[in-house]
């Protein structure tokens, strides 16, 4: 499976969409097998879900994400896990023991990004 994580360097990002990079990690029985950051290629609606899921993502990892992202993911059929913050390793060795939870939260206003991933 592969899991892309939207981040901060190695942080998951508070906002999907404005993100540095992405890091793709490939997994296999329960493990990281590989890992690969992508800078973030542009914002602008409807690309970055289409590219993530173009390059295999099966799974999201975001802070926070709009609700226009949310629809084509789940139009293309990949998982999202919003609401997550710290290390994107550790958010992904949580996701597969089966411990990492989304909390719904999806950013609905853009001007008030700073506070997108901060929804507790």
């Amino acid at each position: 499976m592969k899991i892309a994580v939207a981040a901060m360097g190695s942080e998951v990002a508070g906002h999907f969409g404005h993100c540095e990079n992405f890091i793709f990690f490939d997994t296999e029985d329960g493990k990281i097998t590989a890992e690969n950051s992508v800078p973030n290629p542009g914002h602008r609606p409807g690309f970055l879900p289409n590219f993530l899921a173009d390059n295999g993502a099966q799974v999201i990892i975001s802070g926070g994400m709009g609700g226009g992202a949310v629809d084509i993911f789940n139009e293309r059929g990949v998982e999202i896990i919003v609401g997550v913050q710290g290390d994107a390793r550790t958010a992904v060795e949580t996701y597969l023991k089966g411990e990492l939870i989304s909390t719904g939260s999806v950013c609905h206003n853009h001007e008030h990004v700073h506070e997108c991933g901060e929804h507790h």
